[in-house]
């Protein structure tokens, strides 16, 4: 086993601590277990002794019964075991469950532009299981199956030390295959994972994608994508369970020639020494019973290594650093309720992650009043996105700083610059929850939603008509990202949420792309209302949309390139005029 296995290893048994009471009665029942494997075959030789010998022993009728007796143990037993353990494995699962999640919803943006949505349901909800799978096959085959071997090995010595030499030969045997098998193994079960994540997202691509899919008629491009996986994943598949079957079969066919060689033995004993029948009936027994824990033992290979697999991408999950730790938190500002200023000082910003990019912000410096209307415009890549992602913290400056009421942005907790915020982007997120719920995102359960604001917030984003056709009004679930809504309903039902969030600074990306001439109107009205007294920055496209604007600041390539009011810009004659007279020329 290598440094990290056994890292995983420890990291695993950290988690099975505070449920030693549990561990330590689990081994126990399994103990009893073993004891009564040992003592079936030493039973047999005095019943098959003195039981056939031509005179009947009253004692001999006591064997039947203890027989009877310790069935009734094991079978107890191992339903105790069975069942302490798999407490212990669903407690640590829930706890391995919910860490993994924290780490998630604390993960930074550059974590979830790396990792796929497919990679990290398939971590969560399916690479666990496999990380448990070795903790049960361990504790069972390790102790268990293990206590049953020496017990039994005891007996056979003391039945016979010359034929139990013959049966311990076939352990360093199959020690040095499994060994061999080992490291095919890994390799195939590293490869199955990758390829599972990767069949994992094609699903996914298509099902949110289906009508891109379905209009180009692409369902034989995906068929084939998806199949060209599957086969691979399947072969994959077929060359694991051949390493991993192979365990089985060769322990079996090792332990046939030791109980062959030991046949042969006991014959010559016996015409030697008078070995007896029962003797070696008892013996045979135990033997016979030695060899399914052996391959028990055998057989834990394989969970064991996917186990250990899947522990190594659990961990590298669990060890992502979060967006602020507790140490940072505790030199941080609170900032209870923003005024709204923002100030830009020398901000520059490099997505470094992506080789050979250029910046996507240059020594920007910007000054926002509170209350102040500021749209951002600009061709494509010019930097708008990014500029207002820097706001809410998704990322931080390469060079420069950013002020929210004169106080630098990293040194606010994370949790109170977000609190200042409302965001409604032209890509709406929305959850398979009730209107309510979507509404006011973030209360704390049924009990911490404001039905009377809810209502409020609707009706000001014209949703009222919505309310009414409704069956349950606004305890009616909208399914999977609102797909029981309109475009337009989707769109409303987001700014619905930032009304009700009532934050002082306020990001609208494209906020009204998705609605039509008439639902713009209204939700425009809705906007402007909501507008006032907060500072707002607005990203837009449709430069009919931000005329009234106070401030219009035009990116290009990263920099401020003009900042000034429509009318300013207009006579300045320069880039926004020119995107201007594009856009209504095209009109």
């Amino acid at each position: 086993m290598n440094a990290k296995d056994r890292t995983a290893l420890n990291r695993l048994i950290v988690y099975l601590k505070p449920h030693i009471g549990l561990i330590i009665g689990s081994l126990v029942a399994m103990a009893f277990v073993a004891g009564a494997e040992t003592s079936i075959p030493a039973l047999m030789k005095p019943l098959l002794d003195r039981g056939f010998s031509g005179q009947l022993d009253s004692k001999l009728w006591q064997v039947p019964v203890f027989l009877v007796g310790l069935a009734l143990v094991r079978s107890l037993a191992q339903f105790l075991s069975n069942y302490l353990l798999t407490r212990v494995i669903n407690a640590v699962l829930l706890k391995l469950r919910e860490q993994m999640f924290r780490t998630l919803l604390h993960a930074s943006t550059t974590f979830f532009q790396k990792n796929s949505a497919s990679n990290l349901i398939n971590a969560v909800v399916f690479e666990v299981n496999n990380v448990l799978s070795i903790m049960g096959a361990m504790l069972i085959s390790l102790v268990r199956d293990s206590l049953t071997v020496v017990g039994l090995i005891g007996y056979l010595i003391y039945l016979n030390w010359q034929l139990t030499l013959v049966v311990l030969a076939i352990f360093p045997i199959i020690a040095f295959v499994m060994s061999k098998i080992n490291r095919r193994l890994r390799s195939l079960n590293r490869e199955q994972q990758t390829l599972t994540s990767e069949l994992a997202y094609i699903v996914e691509e298509s099902a949110a994608g289906y009508k891109i899919v379905k209009v180009h008629g692409a369902e034989e491009y995906e068929m084939g994508r998806f199949m060209e996986k599957a086969e691979r994943l399947r072969q994959f598949a077929l060359k694991s369970a051949v390493a991993g079957g192979l365990n089985q079969p060769i322990t079996q066919l090792i332990a046939s020639m030791a109980l062959s060689i030991v046949l042969v033995i006991a014959l010559m004993q016996s015409a030697a020494e008078g070995t007896t029948v029962g003797g070696f009936a008892a013996f045979v027994t135990a033997m016979m019973l030695v060899i399914s824990p052996i391959k028990h033992l055998a057989d834990i290979n394989q969970p064991v290594q996917r186990g250990l697999t899947a522990a190594e991408m659990i961990f590298a999950l669990m060890d992502q650093p979060v967006e602020e730790d507790e140490s940072r938190k505790l030199n941080m500002k609170s900032l209870q309720k923003a005024k709204g200023a923002i100030r830009f000082e020398n901000v520059s910003f490099s997505y470094q992650q992506e080789v050979g990019r250029k910046e996507a912000l240059m020594e920007v410096n910007l000054n926002i009043r509170p209350g102040e209307v500021v749209a951002f415009v600009g061709p494509s890549g010019g930097g708008k996105s990014t500029l207002v992602n820097l706001i809410p913290r998704f990322f931080r400056p390469t060079d420069g700083h950013i002020f929210l009421d004169d106080i630098p942005l990293e040194d606010i907790a994370l949790a109170d610059v977000r609190r200042q915020i409302a965001f409604v982007s032209q890509d709406v997120i929305l959850f398979n929850d009730t209107i309510a719920a979507n509404v006011a995102y973030g209360a704390a359960g049924e009990q911490g939603i404001d039905r009377g604001r809810v209502i409020d917030s609707l009706e000001a984003a014209n949703l009222s008509a919505l309310m009414k056709e409704m069956p349950e009004g606004i305890d009616t679930f909208i399914g999977n990202n609102g797909n029981r809504l309109s475009g337009g309903q989707r769109q409303r039902l987001a700014i619905a949420r930032a009304i009700y969030k009532d934050a002082p600074i306020l990001i609208l990306d494209e906020a009204t792309s998705a609605l039509d001439s008439e639902s713009e109107r209204q939700v425009q009205d809705a906007l402007e209302q909501l507008m006032a007294g907060r500072t707002t920055l607005v990203i837009a496209h449709r430069l009919s949309t931000i005329e009234h604007a106070d401030r219009i600041v035009v990116l290009d390539h990263g920099r401020v390139a003009e900042n000034g009011s429509h009318d300013e810009l207009i006579q300045k004659d320069g880039l926004y005029a020119n995107l201007h007279r594009i856009q209504f020329s095209n009109a």
